[in-house]
């Protein structure tokens, strides 16, 4: 290789490099064994897989073939765990759920299967020609979930005097650099566009987890990775909502949980709502706390007992537990439970009440 060249897969092959060192420490570390840290070492090492690959290949075109199968089986990890990382950070999830887990069990089984049967030493032309437009496809779709995620996060760094916390600035990064390198890859995957392909993706990649390494030194960084709070709470004195604010952002909540009859989804959470109307999440829990004195739960509650008490007036052959179910309860108990402490009563009270004509329907402030 001439001086130039070496230059080059130097600089692609420390991207690579420092990946694999930050996603081994991630793995292996005491500090932080939390469900997203071990995902973002996931994504840093089977990134790097892929970027190792594409960095020896191109400089050494004898490479073995199993190198290059190892390559392009990372690259069908690459989406997946991209998609669970930020979706284990925002939905705070702490233990993997069976459905992640029949989802990765599947996508090492089509490695391994794919691999034994299909072994590109054997079969390069179907590697090529097929299994790699499935995996950029693959890919892509999960890149797409990812972004649709991050919208939130997107708009707020666009807005106009919103400054971001160190642990958005974090995820944004690594989401901008990791959608930068799918593009390049996906661009450069054309016949032709190789050597775009190589210098782009490698170059962010270095990018990257350099901006990975420095960010891990920041606290509110560390207590994600660890599962804790992005920011924890400091003792200062909260900025109230200004009222012109206040009111605009509540006329699109009503708007929006009336037109959508949002109550009605059994899994709302509150960072679903606060989408809604383009707010981060703490935004509108104080927002609903300052301004109407009430929690998420209790807002809810009070639209689905109000169109439960419709329901009742409305249609008298629909069971209790029927009309707890059509309003957003999962089971009869809690549909009670939360009729009971809105309406102080019983639904089965609130009907017979209705029929001899002393019933009031629940009031929305």
């Amino acid at each position: 290789m001439s001086i130039g060249q070496q230059i080059l897969f130097f600089i692609s092959i420390l991207g690579a490099f420092n990946g694999l060192v930050l996603g081994f420490y991630l793995l292996f570390s005491k500090k932080n064994r939390s469900l997203p840290s071990l995902l973002l070492a996931a994504l840093l090492l089977v990134t790097s897989i892929r970027i190792a690959k594409t960095v020896f290949a191109s400089f050494n075109p004898g490479l073995p073939k199993i190198w290059l199968q190892i390559g392009l089986s990372g690259c069908f990890l690459i989406g997946p765990a991209l998609f669970f990382f930020y979706r284990s950070v925002f939905n705070k999830v702490t233990k993997v759920p069976v459905s992640w887990k029949w989802v990765w069990a599947g996508l090492l089984a089509i490695i391994f299967v794919a691999g034994a049967i299909v072994p590109y030493q054997t079969y390069p032309v179907i590697w090529n020609k097929y299994f790699a437009k499935i995996i950029y496809a693959e890919w892509t779709l999960f890149v797409l979930a990812t972004t649709w995620i991050m919208i939130p996060s997107i708009k707020k760094f666009l807005a106009r005097g919103v400054v971001l916390n160190s642990s958005e600035k974090f995820l944004l990064l690594v989401f901008l650099g990791n959608f930068t390198i799918w593009f390049v890859y996906v661009v450069g995957l054309p016949k032709g566009l190789l050597g775009f392909c190589l210098a782009g993706a490698l170059t962010l990649t270095l990018y990257l987890y350099i901006t990975l390494i420095f960010y891990s030194s920041d606290k509110s960084v560390r207590n994600l990775l660890s599962g804790s709070e992005a920011e924890p709470p400091v003792k200062t004195e909260k900025r109230r909502i200004a009222e012109q604010d206040a009111s605009i952002w509540m006329d699109k909540l009503e708007k929006a949980i009336h037109s959508k009859e949002l109550y009605k989804d059994p899994n709302l959470k509150l960072n679903d709502l606060a989408q809604q109307i383009n707010i981060p999440g703490h935004l509108l829990s104080q927002l609903l706390n300052d301004n109407l004195g009430k929690s998420f739960s209790t807002y809810i509650n009070e639209f689905r007992i109000r169109e439960a008490c419709n329901l009742i007036v409305s249609n008298d052959r629909l069971t209790f537990e029927a009309i707890g179910y059509e309003v957003g309860y999962n089971s009869k108990s809690t549909f009670y439970t939360a009729f009971k402490k809105v309406t102080d009563t019983t639904p089965a009270l609130f009907k017979e009440s209705l029929e001899n004509g002393n019933a009031t329907t629940p009031v929305q402030s």
